[in-house]
């Protein structure tokens, strides 16, 4: 992590606080600058939907997606602990919690990673979801790289929040609503892009995510054009 890599990554979220901009493009950039940032194995985000349930909303990598998605089948995790309380998680040695978490610990281990952290996405006493940090290795982050976590997701919270959502929390609630929505749009298109250029969906999302700006669309837009088939995959 370098001085450079942390000021690009918060002018780079910072640049996206208008009054409209592709959410969901925005969680995916956030959790990708999290994992190269701060140097961790791979990054998650889930958010509250209208009805105080977490959803996955974005991911740095494939199988972090479906690491995260069980966490909100199971309602166990991190990320649900850190939603719910509203503090900070940190777990140095998932083999330590298996009693706590018995099947997302498990699956977590199985898929690679042996250590995690979870930053909750809050402005004042407002939790609307959770940052996840995992890592290859057992062991925690330092104080400092914790600190720079957490105000990455204060800064991605206040994208979300903005002036106006705050205000009014029913916006919120459907601006949220409509990202969880176009998220399955998305999940769609890349098993599209996946099946007909014979690649995996990290490659696939990457496919999708590049195109779409290339043409200067928003994503769950372009998505949806791929899945009707007036956009070639």
């Amino acid at each position: 992590m370098s001085v450079q890599q942390a000021a690009e990554a918060f002018v780079e979220l910072a640049d996206t606080l208008i009054d409209d901009f592709d959410l969901v493009d925005f969680l995916s950039q956030v959790t990708h600058r999290c994992a190269d940032v701060l140097s961790v194995a791979a990054a998650g985000v889930l958010l509250t939907d209208q009805r105080g349930g977490l959803r996955v909303v974005a991911a740095s990598t494939e199988e972090t997606r479906l690491l995260e998605l069980l966490q909100t089948q199971i309602d166990e995790g991190p990320c649900s602990d850190c939603f719910h309380t509203g503090r900070a998680v940190v777990v140095a040695d998932l083999s330590t919690e298996t009693e706590r978490w018995p099947r997302f610990a498990t699956e977590a281990i199985r898929t690679g990673f042996h250590s995690v952290h979870a930053l909750p996405m809050r402005l004042r006493s407002d939790v609307i979801g959770a940052l996840n940090l995992f890592g290859r290795r057992v062991g925690v982050l330092d104080d400092e790289t914790i600190r720079l976590g957490q105000a990455l997701a204060d800064v991605a919270t206040i994208g979300l929040l903005q002036e106006r959502a705050i205000r009014h929390r029913e916006t919120l609630a459907e601006q949220l609503q409509t990202a969880l929505n176009s998220r399955v749009v998305i999940e769609q298109a890349k098993g599209v892009i996946a099946e007909r250029r014979q690649v995996d969906m990290d490659q696939s999302f990457s496919l999708l995510r590049n195109a779409a700006r290339n043409t200067n669309r928003r994503l769950s837009e372009f998505a949806q054009a791929v899945v009707d088939g007036t956009q070639p995959a």
